[in-house]
């Protein structure tokens, strides 16, 4: 891992995104690129291109840019190698443009999470960027998270598909000797006999080579009650899952459960696209 992206609004969250990253960048020798989206306000969209707005638009970019300085001051990130930018982008556009550009190995967002209608209507840029991004995102709710051999649990149907992916998991895994709870979720719509459950899992991990790793099967009402239960009675310490990134209509009526998960879950949830 050599690029670490983290998308700054200067908030309580962005910080604490920003202390998971520095974690992970001093065990991984890695750099933080700190990135702040600056979104102009519509009424001066026009004033952009014109004299007028100029002293404006230099105002917003100056003042992005002394907080950005103070927060690459941060003392999380003693002995680490800080790049800075600011971007004029809507901030899910601009995030996910930029790690195009940058080779990015890892996201690490902040996530206050939302519900309900809210939820449905607008979204969240952080949920915008878990379905679009094609590099592994870390959504932290907190700092407390341990990476001291830390419990991961992952849950999946372990089906052909999602090998890639998987791999990206277990080299993320790797990096801090973590435990590895694998689960797969049986829900009344999506049934599996123990057997069955049992088989898959064990044909999939055949082409993998694990060892601190244990697998269970777990039934509850919906998948994402079932992942946030389980975790919770196991101790996990991150949830980590892969994601379809469905759009449009077929987002909204099959809903996507790494999405659902980052805006609920109190733990750290990291997604991996498939």
């Amino acid at each position: 891992m050599k690029r670490i992206l983290v998308p700054t609004d200067f908030s309580s969250q962005a910080e604490n995104a920003l202390k998971t990253a520095a974690t992970i960048a001093k065990k991984t020798n890695a750099e933080i690129e700190l990135l702040h989206m600056l979104e102009i306000p519509s009424q001066m969209n026009d004033a952009i291109t014109g004299a007028a707005g100029i002293p404006e638009i230099m105002h917003f970019i100056k003042k992005a840019n002394e907080i950005l300085e103070e927060t690459a001051q941060h003392p999380c990130l003693q002995d680490i190698l800080v790049s800075k930018h600011v971007k004029f982008e809507k901030a899910s556009e601009g995030i996910l443009s930029f790690i195009k550009d940058h080779n990015t190995d890892l996201i690490v967002m902040g996530s206050k999470g939302i519900s309900g209608i809210e939820e449905i209507l607008i979204g969240s840029n952080t949920e915008k960027v878990v379905r679009h991004s094609d590099v592994p995102v870390l959504v932290v709710k907190n700092n407390d998270i341990n990476f001291e051999e830390p419990h991961i649990v992952f849950a999946s149907d372990f089906a052909e598909v999602i090998k890639t992916p998987f791999q990206k998991m277990i080299d993320f895994a790797s990096i801090f000797n973590a435990k590895l709870s694998l689960v797969t979720i049986c829900t009344p719509n999506s049934f599996k006999s123990t057997i069955v459950a049992r088989k898959m899992t064990e044909t999939f991990l055949t082409s993998f080579n694990l060892k601190h790793y244990t697998t269970h099967l777990y039934n509850d009402t919906n998948v994402e009650k079932g992942i946030l239960n389980f975790s919770s009675e196991v101790g996990a310490d991150i949830i980590a899952l892969c994601t379809h990134g469905r759009t449009g209509l077929v987002h909204f009526f099959t809903g996507s459960i790494s999405e659902d998960l980052v805006n609920h879950a109190v733990k750290p949830v990291i997604s991996f696209k498939i």
